[in-house]
């Protein structure tokens, strides 16, 4: 473990990058940073207290009532130390830049272990780390065992070994490991082989929880480079800290039970109300939330609700007005903006409603749009639970996160997980849900769903995954965000990628919106310039349809078939990086579920459009 300071990262990539158990590169070294038991004390680190969040990773994880930390933080004075978060060398394996040139394109390597550096035997020469070593889907990783690979099998050779290398792609069938005892050399490309596995059988090593921190694993060891994007997926869960009305309620009817507990019909609830203790306490709660309050009470404890659904909850129940008066709550403060405000705002620019200039059917706002919110004040709070390798997980529509996935973890007895919380702003779409209802139930979009939900099956099957396809209004809406994200992008003063997205999809009660936001720590806000854009929301979703109507790589995207995917895109529509995939960090489903025929009439595909005139 090093005991000083080799490099800095930010707070913030320690949730989402850097976590335990991630390989990074540092100034002058490799390494993989420590579990939370290399961490500094509980008692110097920050607490963060988002009680929906603990109970939600309590439900997750099964640890008891855990509590939040944020990452420790550098000093504040010059010169000043802060905490470290430890790190451990690896791998242990290095290639000296010590080239023996055989030819114009042909290069040789010395391959040594980290022990061989102890005896100063390269003073002088550059020494780096290997940047290939094994790993398994159960988050272990190792070095890989040269010598047995060389030798095809165990050996007591210990004679000098190198990696050659001929041309110049770096591919792994031009890279080879050769032993001089003369055995055959054999190339890395055989590496990959899974039945019987090239790399062994995975012992099981975690090296970020020790030296010696094992556990039973015996899956087939995968060739992993360690800079490679799909060495370290961490898993994140991140809740909005939003106001619960619920809840609030349902601590009223506690407090009331004995005389609302037999409340069954609308008179007898209006004649608690009348009595002045119960007027006071059940003011300004509708007569339908005493009632869902009652019912919830009634049927005793159930499932935990999902977090996207408590947000949604909050989000839909905040006033009408224009978010100018003094925010009561600094973590939310929110407000429906008027519909003559935004409305109006684009017919002024325009004249009326419809693509710019340069081609697009007309669309009618008023047929598909139910609302506005400005976000003016929001709070979101990121925790770090685990992470994999090789495949990521991601959750569900509602946020959720799988249970049955296979995750890494973070310590050798988890008591707390790594948080951080972002303050900032967001502006909400809502979709009317007769519009909804009323294109789900086309002909050309029901067969284009139907298409798509035949693609998902392929890939769930290949990757086995339960969890059932989020349904053809949360691949409207995911497009949809990621369409006026862009166009957001272009007068809101904040790039694309410091823009993120948050669906919600909730088709029993029929509620559809788009929140996107952005944030940032140590902040009490932002400078208003995406909540503003709230006013003008008809003249960016305009911007984003025209742009989506066409893509720079037309025909071949729009007319892309995700069942019949030679590329395997099954998650995907007419959808690519020239028209709907934005930065990984803006998207909550890592950029699958996408499909722009959805959204816009495209070639191919011009009557499954949400948005057709």
């Amino acid at each position: 473990m090093s005991e000083r300071g080799h490099g800095q990262v930010r707070r913030s990539q320690v949730i989402t990058t850097y976590g335990p158990g991630a390989l990074i590169d540092l100034p002058k070294h490799s390494a993989i940073v420590g579990g939370l038991d290399y961490w500094p004390n509980e008692k110097v680190l920050s607490p963060i207290d988002e009680p929906r969040l603990s109970k939600k990773l309590e439900v997750i994880t099964g640890l008891a009532n855990p509590r939040l930390y944020a990452p420790p933080a550098e000093g504040s004075r010059p010169g000043e130390k802060g905490p470290f978060i430890r790190v451990s060398r690896f791998p242990e394996w290095f290639v000296v830049r010590e080239e023996s040139t055989t030819g114009e394109f042909e290069r040789s390597r010395r391959m040594v272990h980290r022990k061989a550096l102890t005896k100063g035997r390269f003073e002088g020469l550059h020494v780096v780390a290997t940047r290939f070593v094994r790993a398994c889907t159960n988050g272990h990783v190792d070095d890989i065992e040269w010598r047995t690979f060389a030798h095809r099998g165990p050996t007591p050779c210990r004679r000098q070994l190198w990696l050659d290398e001929r041309g110049t792609s770096g591919d792994l069938a031009d890279l080879s490991v050769r032993c001089e005892c003369g055995v055959e050399t054999r190339s890395l490309d055989a590496a990959t082989v899974l039945d019987p596995p090239a790399l062994l059988y995975c012992p099981g090593k975690r090296p970020w929880l020790g030296e010696d921190a094992r556990e039973d694993c015996g899956l087939p060891s995968r060739l992993l480079v360690r800079t490679a994007t799909n060495a370290y997926f961490p898993q994140v869960v991140t809740v909005l800290s939003l106001p619960e009305r619920g809840a609030a309620i349902d601590l009223v009817v506690t407090e009331l039970w004995d005389e609302l507990q037999y409340v069954s019909v609308a008179s007898e609830l209006d004649y608690v109300r009348k009595k002045p203790a119960a007027a006071r306490a059940l003011s300004g709660w509708s007569a339908d939330e005493i009632r869902g309050a009652i019912t919830r009470r009634l049927a005793g404890p159930g499932a935990e609700r999902a977090l996207k659904l408590v947000e949604l909850d909050a989000l839909l129940a905040v006033p009408e007005g224009y978010g100018e008066d003094v925010p009561i709550d600094p973590n939310f403060h929110a407000r429906r903006l008027p519909e003559h405000v935004w409305r109006g705002a684009a017919r002024a620019a325009r004249g009326g409603v419809s693509f710019p200039s340069g081609g697009g059917p007309s669309f009618d706002s008023s047929r598909s749009i139910e609302g506005v919110i400005q976000v003016h004040r929001l709070r979101e709070v990121m925790s770090l639970i685990g992470f994999t390798r090789f495949e990521a997980s991601t959750p569900d529509q509602h946020g959720e996160i799988d249970t049955d996935v296979v995750r890494a973890q973070l310590a050798t007895e988890p008591r707390w997980f790594p948080a951080c919380e972002n303050r900032g702003e967001g502006v909400m779409v809502l979709l009317r849900p007769s519009a909804v209802k009323e294109w789900s139930e086309r002909p050309e979009v029901i067969a284009r769903v139907n298409s798509l939900l035949g693609a998902y099956g392929h890939w769930a099957t290949k990757r086995s995954v339960q969890r059932p396809h989020p349904g053809g209004p949360y691949v409207l809406l995911h497009t949809l965000a990621h369409l006026l994200l862009q166009a957001l992008a272009m007068r809101c003063g904040y790039p694309a990628s410091a823009i993120r997205e948050r669906i919600y999809s909730d088709h029993e009660q029929e509620r559809y919106g788009v929140l996107l936001y952005t944030g940032s720590p140590d902040a009490e806000g932002t400078l208003g310039g995406l909540v503003q854009q709230a006013r003008h929301i008809e003249e960016h979703l305009a911007d984003a349809l025209r742009q989506a109507a066409l893509c720079s790589n037309d025909p071949i995207c729009a007319q892309h078939e995700p069942e019949s995917s030679m590329e395997e895109r099954w998650l995907h529509g007419a959808a690519c990086h020239g028209c709907t995939l934005v930065a990984e960090s803006s998207c909550e489903m890592r950029n699958d579920y996408l499909d722009r025929a959805l959204v816009v009439p495209v070639i191919g595909h011009p009557g499954a459009a949400f948005f057709s005139g």
